[in-house]
């Protein structure tokens, strides 16, 4: 069975930096196509970053510079590092995983496997 669960949530003071952690069991991580969305309050929920079972990454425009994601293979464990955080960063930060390796847009629907979220405060 697929299962991601989120950890490493935070409040932070804006500027400040934050890695959060996706614990991944019934797949390696480096097999599919997987990402981080988030859900900001009052708004939909919109992708941040994507990596690729070749470890290509991509990112939304509001993350490029600013956030990195990456896995650790052999604890099959996905990260995304969080830096010069803004309030707007505000909201509920979720692990996804598509059911192929190749990764194409930021279409929820595409994604399988999701976990619950976790949250991510940031204060001005």
């Amino acid at each position: 069975q697929v299962q991601l669960m989120e950890s490493g949530g935070d409040s932070v003071q804006a500027g400040g930096s934050l890695r959060v952690s996706c614990a991944v069991s019934g797949v390696n991580v480096t097999g599919r196509c997987m990402a981080w969305f988030r859900q900001a309050p009052g708004k939909r929920r919109e992708g941040v970053a994507r990596i690729n079972g070749n470890g290509e990454s991509s990112y939304n425009y509001f993350a490029q510079g600013r956030f990195t994601i990456s896995q650790d293979r052999a604890q099959n464990i996905q990260y995304l590092q969080m830096n010069t955080l803004r309030p707007e960063d505000t909201g509920i930060y979720f692990c996804a995983a598509r059911q192929v390796s190749a990764c194409s847009g930021f279409i929820e629907s595409a994604f399988a496997y999701w976990g619950q979220g976790t949250q991510v405060t940031v204060s001005s």
